[in-house]
């Protein structure tokens, strides 16, 4: 062994060799402790967008329903609960999925510096992480009412076959989408103890938006998928994405005008929607899908159009409430 690589793998044993595809310099390779290192990456805490995506569905949800009940501001008790169990399940959700695909990750640049593939976590481990990540969740889970902690047990069939997908259809970003936007009816549902229409058009509109940001990501991969055998939309799309992802885009946004006109919203949020409508034209227009940073960078902006949409209904509550609209 060269004296570099003596150093890469003490560095490894150490938790401190970071992860090739994490933002350099995030929080975890500057500040965590080196022990609990290699366990936050696994659950991909170097890289908070996931966690946002996963997130925003859920307040959306909450805010969509006290919207539907004349309410002047989401439940700040309810909006912390979603933002423990949003972060945690994610990150039990990417150690589960790390561990599933640890032999192709080990085998790709770009992932083979992850904790499992790079030796810094075992797989067994990875497991009993997942384990203890997922009652932590279930935790959180029990503040909420029966309805909800049903619906939510119910997600787990989705999360646990979403990994495999990828060696089967080339459609794995429906089943990521059906999965990652569980929220948006759990949230409505925490709040009114039931579902509606509003919630399902918010869900079915959040699948669509998924479908469309996951291509975008998953053309950083296509050359490795081919390489593996592995499927994805990117690969099925190939030249065609911009129109397919602006098609997945413009449904998304027309389901949630829907799910906000069923729920009594008013002109601030279908105002705000019109924003984010300009804001996927530009992801759609600039799209380079040769580009790896390209990608990166739309992908991303994605927390963006999350975050206007939460904005949006926040605003929607607190306007009608002090004209008294609600």
């Amino acid at each position: 062994m060269t004296a570099r690589g003596a150093d890469t793998g003490l560095e490894r044993s150490r938790g401190a060799a970071p992860v090739a595809d994490a933002p350099s310099g995030n929080w975890v390779d500057r500040y965590a402790p080196a022990p609990w290192r290699p366990y936050l990456r696994l659950a991909r805490m170097d890289r908070p967008i996931g966690t946002w995506l996963l997130l925003f569905p859920c307040w959306w949800s909450v805010t969509l329903a006290e919207v539907s009940i004349g309410n002047p501001y989401p439940d700040p008790w309810m909006l912390l609960l979603f933002a423990v169990g949003a972060l945690v399940m994610r990150g039990a959700g990417c150690a589960y999925n790390d561990y599933v695909d640890r032999d192709y990750d080990a085998r790709v640049a770009r992932t083979a510096s992850r904790p499992i593939p790079s030796g810094q976590v075992t797989p067994e481990a990875a497991l009993a992480f997942v384990v203890g990540l997922s009652l932590i969740g279930f935790l959180v889970l029990i503040w909420f009412n029966l309805f909800t902690i049903l619906l939510g047990v119910s997600s787990l069939a989705l999360v646990a076959i979403y990994p495999f997908m990828k060696r089967l259809t080339y459609w794995p970003q429906v089943v990521l989408g059906l999965a990652f936007n569980w929220g948006a009816l759990m949230g409505w549902a925490a709040v009114r103890g039931s579902l509606d229409w509003a919630p399902v058009l918010l869900y079915a509109g959040s699948v669509l938006w998924t479908i469309g940001y996951d291509t975008i990501y998953a053309h950083q991969d296509t050359e490795d998928d081919l390489m593996l055998g592995l499927k994805s939309t990117a690969l099925t799309f190939g030249s065609d994405t911009p129109f397919w992802v602006g098609s997945f885009y413009v449904g998304a946004l027309l389901l949630w005008i829907a799910a906000g006109f069923l729920a009594g919203t008013h002109l601030v949020f279908f105002f705000g929607v019109a924003l984010v409508g300009l804001q996927m034209a530009w992801q759609v227009s600039t799209l380079d899908i040769k580009d790896s940073d390209n990608c990166l960078r739309r992908f991303r902006a994605n927390r963006d159009v999350g975050a206007a949409i939460f904005l949006a209904l926040v605003a929607d509550t607190l306007i009608s409430w002090w004209a008294g609209l609600s």
